[in-house]
């Protein structure tokens, strides 16, 4: 996947792209997964950096919902729970079945739990991963030994997935190149193009270069997440908001907060939210929250209010209370959640995912979460194909494989992640051994993986590369700080920067991480 080449079949097409996306985070590259996979001719871009918002700051879970169950949405609950056995099958290099725990302290909560989970289990079907069932307290101190024991009657463990969604973004951009797609991220859109009051295409801006481009379509996809509202606006500017942003923060702790391989899920905190703690990557997550946020931003930040809410409910159900000092990194994503009347909070507002046409015949996708993009980009590519006048092709996403899919992988291996691409990162540390170093005592980074991050996966900055090619910012920030000078040096030689770039670039990343830093 080599940016310059991509640019070059841009330039060298002629005539209409069938469908334009806008957008590059889970929505809008399983479209173009799913438009180039149907044989349709595709170009996508994206301002920033694929998965640079809230794709690439989840709770790391491929899940069902068991909190949408407890709403009574079970269709939607059904549609997780089967797209989350087509990931696991699909892309099992990313995605794997984690046991996950219900800690009961009253003598009722285990029979309540245990029935639902239950439920939730025979949705699941012939898709499921492997069934729950009780727990005594021994067992429970058993799998859970830093949990908290005062009180605690036994449990409930029952399984989902997780996943590791940047990476995730990054593979399903390259199926999407692998198939004839065109992605290209800092790439930004600064306008519509429209003939008679209909969308057309749309005019890009290479954000390095400056290079202007008109796209012409077809067919245009909106999938920009939070930020929807504003293409809306470029077709229609009286166009009314229909996404309300919701945080969620998540706390990053070391691992001996939660060791072993199971992860807690706490079903409802004081004020009726769903709380995580997960084993991710050698170290724990902590999240989340759900708070209304008025603009939408790429780098959200934590509020006090909700770190306080995290670090609370993480003393009251760990053996160890986490202090501000034990903290390695805190990161905030925005879910596009789509606006109801009469909905008092953004916990109340629908997780389903929503498809608006305009009149312009600009096509709008939002809400929905990472566990349903597969299918959500179905829905969006159907409806392209009639508003494009489009020959209707069959969606093949159901069995098709990502890039990079390989199911004889060692789960604690770092390079498992990258599935078959693994062979490559390793053939480039034989070739350079001085390359098979990390980039840090404290990251599981290599330099290796920082030069295939450049030359392969089309990383363009030090946090590219820290960020979202790896996760080295959200598990730990400040030794992310620290490499970021040995990442600016690698990634000045492949990508042929100057001295003033790469200090410019290291400089811009560190003053970002600091952000990630929760201060004492």
């Amino acid at each position: 996947m080599n940016r310059e080449h991509l640019f070059s079949q841009l330039a060298a097409h002629t005539g209409p792209f069938d469908i334009a996306i806008i957008g590059g985070g889970a929505t809008g590259l399983g479209a173009a997964v799913d438009a180039a996979s149907r044989g349709h001719s595709v170009v996508l871009i994206e301002q920033s950096d694929f998965a640079k918002g809230t794709s690439s700051r989840s709770t790391k879970l491929v899940h069902g919902g068991v909190r949408y169950l407890k709403q009574g949405n079970v269709s939607l609950v059904l549609e997780a729970l089967r797209e989350r056995g087509l990931l696991v099958r699909n892309a099992p290099h990313l995605v794997h079945s984690l046991p996950f725990v219900i800690p009961s302290y009253h003598w009722w909560e285990g029979p309540f739990y245990g029935i639902g989970m239950k439920v939730y289990d025979t949705l699941a079907g012939q898709l499921g991963l492997q069934p729950s069932r009780y727990l005594s307290r021994e067992e429970m101190i058993s799998l859970l030994p830093t949990l908290e024991t005062h009180g605690l009657e036994g449990g409930v463990v029952y399984h989902d997935g997780q996943f590791d969604d940047a990476r995730l973004a990054i593979h399903l951009a390259r199926t999407a190149v692998n198939h004839g797609a065109i992605v290209l991220n800092h790439t930004r859109c600064c306008g519509l193009i429209k003939e008679n009051g209909h969308v057309i295409g749309i005019q890009a801006e290479c954000v390095e270069a400056g290079t202007q481009y008109e796209i012409r379509a077809r067919c245009v996809i909106n999938a920009t997440g939070v930020f929807v509202d504003d293409i809306r606006r470029m077709d229609d500017a009286k166009a009314d908001s229909i996404v309300a942003p919701s945080q969620g923060v998540h706390l990053v702790l070391p691992r001996e907060f939660l060791p072993g391989d199971s992860a807690i899920m706490i079903p409802k905190t004081d004020d009726g939210r769903v709380l995580f703690a997960v084993p991710w990557h050698g170290r724990v997550i902590i999240g989340t929250t759900d708070t209304p946020v008025h603009h939408a931003s790429l780098e959200p930040r934590a509020l006090p209010d909700e770190i306080e809410f995290l670090m609370t409910h993480a003393a009251r159900y760990l053996t160890r209370d986490p202090t501000p000092a034990d903290v390695l990194s805190i990161y905030a994503g925005l879910r596009p959640l789509v606006a109801m009347k009469n909905a008092e909070t953004t916990s109340a507002l629908s997780r389903d995912h929503t498809i608006l046409i305009a009149d312009s015949g600009l096509i709008t996708i939002t809400g929905g979460k990472w566990t349903t993009y597969r299918r959500m980009a179905e829905d969006v590519v159907d409806q392209a194909e009639m508003v494009g006048g489009l020959a209707m092709q069959h969606c093949t996403t159901h069995d098709l494989m990502i890039h990079g899919s390989a199911t004889v992988l060692d789960p604690h291996d770092p390079l498992a992640v990258y599935g078959s691409d693994a062979a490559q990162i390793q053939a480039l540390a034989a070739q350079q051994p001085e390359w098979a170093g990390k980039v840090h005592p404290r990251l599981d980074l290599t330099c290796a993986e920082v030069v295939f991050h450049a030359r392969h996966e089309m990383a363009r900055t030090v946090g590219d590369v820290l960020a979202r090619r790896s996760r080295s910012l959200l598990l730990d920030a400040q030794s992310s700080m620290s490499a970021a000078p040995r990442i600016g040096a690698l990634m000045a030689t492949e990508l042929g920067w100057d001295a003033e770039k790469t200090w410019h670039e290291v400089d811009r990343f560190q003053k970002l991480a600091c952000g990630y830093i929760l201060e004492g």
